[in-house]
């Protein structure tokens, strides 16, 4: 069973004419909610919100506190610090293998001169 053209076409307006919630806002209506001062019907009805969305919205509040608080949460880097990061990552490789390099040449010029075997005896 398939959706018709205009079937389509009304989703499509629907999703492109959705409201979007900031975080703050989507915040500031759980709390509103847990509060109790109003019955989620009606501060959702006030809100212009399906009560789905509440739910949603207070379950995901919820569970992001429940991983705050027991430290499961891990900083999201910005973009600009993994940039940074991989530049310096990079540089690290490069002095790393300078110095693998230069150690093995160090290695073959002091096994060439006897030096390296006097030493290991």
């Amino acid at each position: 069973m398939s959706m018709s053209n205009t079937e389509k076409h009304i989703k499509d307006i629907r999703r492109k004419t959705r409201r979007k919630f900031s975080s703050k806002k989507k915040i500031k209506i759980v709390l509103d909610g847990l509060r109790g001062e109003y019955s989620i019907a009606e501060l959702c009805h006030r809100e212009g919100i399906n009560s789905n969305l509440y739910y949603r919205w207070s379950k995901d509040f919820l569970e992001a506190g429940k991983k705050r608080l027991s430290g499961d949460t891990a900083r999201e880097a910005s973009t600009d610090e993994v940039v940074d990061l991989k530049k310096e990552n990079t540089d690290l490789k490069q002095a790393v293998a300078e110095l693998y390099l230069r150690n093995d040449w160090l290695k073959k010029s002091l096994t060439g001169q006897g030096v390296l075997r006097y030493l290991s005896h």
